[in-house]
């Protein structure tokens, strides 16, 4: 384990050379350690290690999680994986992949810095990019609104607009290249959740309008309060923007980049040095509107169907 530990935290030193916002308490090796035991101990945690005579020079470790929307699964998380040379994880894979699908768990997950010659290896191993996690800066001044649109805190009178929304960014995710399989929820669901949470302090929402009509949604938050990103992933002092969403009639009018600005604008107020997004690579629009607004790709989430 603290060799293991010694390989995540040089790994993580590597990655924050590209990625300087990424926390730094994880070139420590005590912190790192701290991260690969956890994966140790998560609930039937299995994997493989990498030795040259008595030295360690790379590790993996997976685990399932229990939700059925990923399948029968296995995760590779962030802090699951480190190698001295990039090709020797399709090793560690190979060796481990073994016993993982010979308990049936065919659907393979991992989390994988935006390193070339890591991600090459993942690939030679027919994984597929499926979900971005990334980065940037707040923005030194606030970014103006487009001409012809409103962005303005949300109200309660916005309640139904807001679960509506809500389904919008799932409906678009289950159609074609997304094929999302995720669970939707229904309009009276959302509705209890948004009557319940919406004075929640932790959260802000905004919406943007266009002829006084509201047409889209974006909610801002610290990142503390996502569950996308933790460990590694999690910066320091960082905002978090966790949903934005616009009416499939609305689209073309810049309101989905305006929503987006309006949780960095909110991030520098709020005195956030950085702000964290995510979103499925296969969904054309968030994967164009996000790095157009400066976001930089840190992690890449790839995938493995065993037997298709």
């Amino acid at each position: 384990m603290p060799a293991a530990a010694a390989l995540l935290a040089e790994r993580h030193r590597q990655h924050r050379l590209r990625h300087p916002l990424l926390p730094a308490a994880y070139e420590d090796q005590q912190r790192a350690l701290a991260e690969v035991t956890a994966a140790w101990e998560s609930e039937d945690a299995s994997g493989t290690v990498l030795r040259d005579g008595d030295e360690v020079t790379g590790y993996l470790l997976g685990a399932p999680k229990k939700s059925p929307v990923w399948g029968p699964n296995i995760w590779v998380e962030a802090a699951g994986h480190a190698v001295r040379e990039a090709e020797h994880i399709r090793d560690l894979y190979g060796a481990a992949a073994s016993t993982w699908v010979d308990g049936g768990r065919i659907a393979h997950y991992t989390l994988v810095p935006d390193d070339a010659a890591l991600l090459d290896a993942w690939f030679r191993l027919a994984f597929g990019s499926q979900h971005a996690h990334a980065i940037r800066p707040v923005p030194e001044t606030p970014i103006p609104v487009p001409a012809g649109l409103t962005v303005r805190t949300a109200v309660r009178d916005d309640i139904p607009i807001l679960a509506q929304l809500d389904l919008t960014l799932p409906q678009h995710q289950g159609l074609s290249p997304v094929f999302s399989a995720g669970m939707l929820p229904t309009l009276q669901e959302a509705l209890d959740e948004w009557e319940e949470d919406f004075d929640d302090p932790e959260h802000v929402t905004f919406v943007a309008e266009s002829n006084g009509r509201v047409i889209g949604s974006s909610i801002g938050s610290s990142i503390e309060k996502g569950s996308t990103h933790s460990g590694l992933s999690q910066p320091d002092n960082a905002g978090f923007l966790g949903f934005a969403a616009v009416l499939p009639e609305a689209r073309g009018l810049g309101a989905g980049r305006a929503l987006g600005e309006a949780v960095l604008n909110w991030s520098a107020e709020m005195g956030y040095d950085s702000v964290v997004t995510d979103w499925r690579v296969t969904n054309l629009l968030s994967s164009r509107a996000w790095p157009a607004l400066g976001f930089r790709q840190t992690f890449h989430r790839l995938h493995r169907l065993i037997g298709h």
